[in-house]
């Protein structure tokens, strides 16, 4: 029995009790318990694609999924990162290719923007070279729109579980890769010396010195600010021990980034 209770009043009373649980069923501070457990909260994913027909495909696709949640779309680079920013997503199902260009330089601004982020590069691209290069810049998964719609709700569940994923049809690839594997290649200078190893996004901004933009281009297009894109060409030149743009250039081919 609960114990009695003074009211303002000066009167008694019993606060009312919880009604009684049915057998078998927990309770808790405030009554019976629900039954079962709380479902697991939904995947927020933000579709990027320059094309209207794909995006509302994929929206389509995915919000049957009891466990994913379309929160946004860009058709442009700049718009995907800007929803980066704002919705900080679960997942980002990236294009190679946006309205304004290429968005293999645009992964690794939206790692920096939203580090929890994972990031499945969907192409019609089954190109080697496009999967070392979206790969190398530092995405999640990679998977072909040719794909069969239950192959891309699996590797949205593999990358948001930590876990890499990369089109069958492409494994290949990663096989022969890994048959020829050798030690990572080491930044050398001018001289031989061994130097530091360049960063993916030094190593952005050197490609895109090898391509001849100017640092107001480049941070334009790595959407990035004028002082940082100076910030990581010191870093480079100090790592190559290379001071002039026509050795950087040079460097930049003989390691595949011109």
């Amino acid at each position: 029995m609960a114990p009695e209770c003074i009211d303002a009043e000066g009167h008694s009373h019993r606060p009312a009790q919880p009604p009684p649980a049915q057998d078998g069923q927990a309770t808790g501070p405030s009554g019976p318990a629900p039954a079962g457990t709380a479902p697991a909260a939904a995947l927020r994913v933000l579709v990027a694609d320059d094309h209207t027909l794909l995006r509302s495909g994929l929206r389509l696709l995915l919000e049957k999924a009891e466990n994913i949640q379309v929160v946004g779309e860009a058709a442009t680079r700049q718009e995907a990162l800007a929803q980066v920013r704002a919705l900080q997503p679960d997942i980002v199902i990236l294009d190679i290719h946006l309205e304004d260009g290429s968005s293999l330089d645009l992964i690794c601004a939206i790692k920096e923007s939203s580090p929890r982020s994972k990031i499945l590069v969907l192409t019609m691209y089954d190109d080697e070279g496009y999967l070392r290069q979206a790969l190398a810049a530092g995405c999640d998964g990679y998977v072909l729109k040719k794909a069969a719609d239950a192959e891309l709700l699996t590797a949205i569940t593999a990358v948001s579980q930590g876990k890499a994923y990369v089109d069958p049809s492409l494994t290949r690839y990663l096989v022969k890769q890994a048959l020829h594997h050798s030690p990572a290649q080491t930044i050398r200078g001018p001289k031989g010396s061994e130097e530091a190893p360049l960063s993916e996004r030094e190593k952005e901004v050197l490609r895109l010195v090898a391509r001849g933009l100017s640092n107001q281009e480049i941070a334009a297009t790595l959407f990035i600010s004028i002082k940082t894109v100076e910030t990581h060409k010191a870093h480079i030149r100090e790592k190559t021990g290379l001071k002039r743009r026509s050795d950087l250039v040079r460097y930049a081919r003989e390691h595949g980034l011109g």
